[in-house]
């Protein structure tokens, strides 16, 4: 990967505009910054949020707080704890997210 894009910057997260959305149950409240074709987001779920879809957009992820619960399509289950992380391809695995406690994320895609 060549980040092309982006120059040096700094986010404070707390200043960046959060959008609502929901899921099956619960809500993923996302800040998003984009930078060309890369997209870098703080992903915070609600307790009892279940994803409304299988995702196929390739992922790298980090865990900060919380537990994450990530199912794939073939029956495979993960839980990931703050300072774990996981990554996928795009159209590699489809998979969806699931927390009990909530979790807070940041990812970038």
């Amino acid at each position: 990967m060549q980040l092309t894009d982006p120059p040096f910057g700094v986010t404070d997260w707390a200043d960046v505009a959060a959008t609502e959305h929901p899921g099956v149950t619960g809500t993923a409240t996302w800040r998003t910054r984009g930078f060309g074709e890369l997209r870098v987001r703080m992903v915070d779920y609600s307790p009892g949020y279940l994803a409304d879809h299988w995702c196929t957009k390739g992922h790298v992820l980090l865990c900060l707080d919380g537990e994450l619960d990530t199912e794939l399509a073939d029956g495979r289950r993960f839980r990931l704890t703050p300072g774990q992380s996981y990554q996928v391809a795009d159209d590699a695995e489809p998979h969806r997210s699931s927390t009990r406690t909530g979790a807070r994320l940041f990812i970038v895609d």
